[in-house]
């Protein structure tokens, strides 16, 4: 059971409208409905608010939220684009029909929903003004109080405002970039902490910062890409690294490419070995990707041709422990 409810609301009957909001929902929607190899993913209910005849009124809003965060399941995820509102009450998430935006839906009250929900992860998504106040202690924000297996991920802080750029929330247009693929880890995974990851990074310290809060034992996958490495290849990590610091001799024979203008006797130098060969090339993926590093030596190439060894980065490390485990 994974599901999802986005939300995009541009329309509202009292306020000023937003213009990017039901666009960005659309994009997340397809973004959540499969994976990159077209395999189901969530099943998504969408509310787009695009005008008098298409609102998304309060009750319905609200009804939608609790209806998502309700029985059993392996992860709800909430996504909303539309106006979000502050005061000395607590934040809310405006609807097409509110007034005064202490009318819409309180965070509070989702918090409430989310915390005391039976599904395994709950992760909540909000691209509004101020929604950093999300998960905050009604009387101290700075502390966070969200139970076990709740993640959220916010636009801005609780003082910020959410911006657009021709005719798209920065936040969403990021958050579908890392869903795309940009926040894959390697074995293909897009989960909450990359994809917070991705914005953090992209957004840099003089614009809206994003918020992320999460009370979970390991992250769920939001959506499966293609992986960096072929899980095969990332398998066989621990087939070169059999033991914790294990360092890879190489020689010249794993190198299949010589300029011999580089040595003084390149008559020496030993033929390059097909078998060889082919464990280099996965070796130089593991360098690429970040998980091995030659020592003593600038590149790959060199640390072959000057037999040096490959060791283990500690990210590298962590996938030779899941491989040895049969994880991956």
């Amino acid at each position: 059971m994974r599901k999802a409810l986005v939300v995009g609301i541009d329309y509202y009957a009292n306020v000023s409208p937003l213009f990017g909001c039901v666009n960005d929902s659309f994009a997340v929607k397809a973004m959540l409905d499969r994976h990159a190899d077209s395999s189901v993913n969530f099943g998504v209910k969408h509310l787009a608010a695009t005008g008098p005849k298409s609102q998304c009124g309060r009750d319905e809003l609200r009804q939608a939220i609790a209806n998502l965060f309700s029985g059993d399941g392996e992860v709800s995820v909430l996504y909303f684009a539309g106006h979000g509102h502050i005061e000395a009450t607590g934040g809310y998430l405006c609807s097409s029909d509110v007034k005064t935006g202490n009318d819409g839906v309180p965070l509070a009250e989702i918090m409430i929903m989310a915390n005391q929900s039976k599904i395994q992860n709950r992760v909540i998504i909000l691209d509004s003004c101020h929604s950093g106040v999300a998960g905050g202690s009604a009387l101290q924000q700075k502390v966070a109080e969200i139970n076990d297996g709740v993640t959220i991920l916010t636009a801005s802080t609780a003082e910020q405002y959410a911006t657009e750029e021709n005719g798209v929330g920065v936040f969403s247009s990021l958050l579908v970039d890392a869903l795309g693929g940009a926040a894959g880890n390697l074995v293909g995974d897009v989960t909450p902490g990359g994809v917070y990851a991705h914005v953090d990074q992209s957004l840099g310290p003089w614009a809206q910062r994003p918020v992320f809060k999460t009370n979970v034992n390991r992250f769920v996958s939001l959506r499966k890409v293609q992986p960096a490495l072929e899980l095969a290849e990332l398998r066989r990590i621990s087939e070169f690294f059999p033991s914790p610091g294990f360092q890879f001799q190489l020689d010249p024979t794993y190198e299949p490419e010589r300029h011999e203008s580089w040595f003084k006797n390149p008559q020496d130098i030993p033929a390059p070995d097909p078998v060889h060969n082919a464990i280099f090339k996965i070796l130089q993926k593991y360098n690429r990707v970040g998980l091995a590093v030659p020592e003593g030596a600038p590149h790959m190439w060199h640390a072959a041709m000057e037999s040096k060894v490959v060791r283990l980065t500690a990210l590298g490390e962590h996938y030779r422990r899941l491989a040895a485990k049969e994880l991956i």
